[in-house]
């Protein structure tokens, strides 16, 4: 068996994927908290050696470690994907790959295995952030910014007067948390539509918004753009990277 991790900077998804076909359930954890290595522990206990584990990390080097030495002891060694300059008909716009973070790449191969796009990837996770595939399998680029959450954390660590929780978003608040809500949730969805507007102009016909992170549902919302909702864009992109490098166990 196959098997996919997506480590983010929060969570750890994991799919199994039998190469012939289509993702398994996606299983997650938050690798914050403390009893992290418990909640994993059931998941581990399926792994047979001989399992082919492919690990695409943008956390810490210390969560990634550990994560890596539990699939060792288990048998199955994580085959670690890398940002490539191009990769299964996918040409990155940036001059160093490695400066890329792997899961906006896995993202657009993800993304380009769906159809010809063009595509606007929208990441609302710890981080938001926006990429441009364009119809030929081009990256024309992307931008990133504060999650909305984190945009809070921002004022209220610089302003105790703003350390306001809860809330919610509204066009004209008339509470100071629920003007922080709306303030952070509509400068997240006012950047993803100016990157919308952007790219249409850029390429002459407006691209398929798709919308994935674990704010994407709570962004949605927000947003006056029609959006495909795709949760588990890395860990397709990462079956599409596996397959590539031909190195993924029948």
């Amino acid at each position: 068996m196959n098997w996919l991790l997506d480590l983010g900077n929060s969570r750890l998804k994991v799919a199994a994927w039998p190469r012939s076909g289509k993702l398994g359930p996606v299983q997650a954890w938050s690798h914050g908290a403390t009893d992290f290595p418990g909640t994993l522990q059931p998941w581990l206990d399926q792994l047979r050696p001989g399992d082919t584990c492919w690990l695409a990390s943008v956390a810490g080097s210390e969560v990634t470690a550990a994560v890596a030495e539990q699939l060792a002891r288990h048998g199955c060694p994580a085959q670690r994907a890398r940002t490539l300059p191009e990769a299964a008909g996918v040409r990155i716009a940036y001059a160093e790959p490695s400066r890329l973070g792997v899961d906006r790449f896995l993202a657009l191969l993800g993304a380009h295995a769906r159809g010809p796009g063009p595509w606007l990837l929208v990441s609302a996770g710890s981080a938001l952030t926006v990429d441009l595939l364009d119809a030929d399998g081009l990256h024309r680029g992307g931008v990133i910014a504060p999650s909305p959450e984190h945009m809070r954390a921002a004022l209220a660590s610089r302003f105790p007067a703003l350390a306001y929780a809860g809330g919610e978003a509204q066009a004209f608040a008339t509470d100071t948390a629920d003007a922080l809500a709306g303030g952070s949730l509509g400068a997240a969805a006012g950047l993803v539509e100016r990157s919308h507007r952007e790219a249409t102009r850029l390429l002459g016909q407006a691209p398929t918004v798709l919308l994935g992170g674990g704010g994407g549902a709570r962004l949605a919302e927000a947003l006056e753009l029609q959006v495909v909702e795709a949760p588990a864009l890395v860990l397709e992109g990462l079956a599409v990277y596996a397959a590539e490098t031909g190195a993924a166990s029948a």
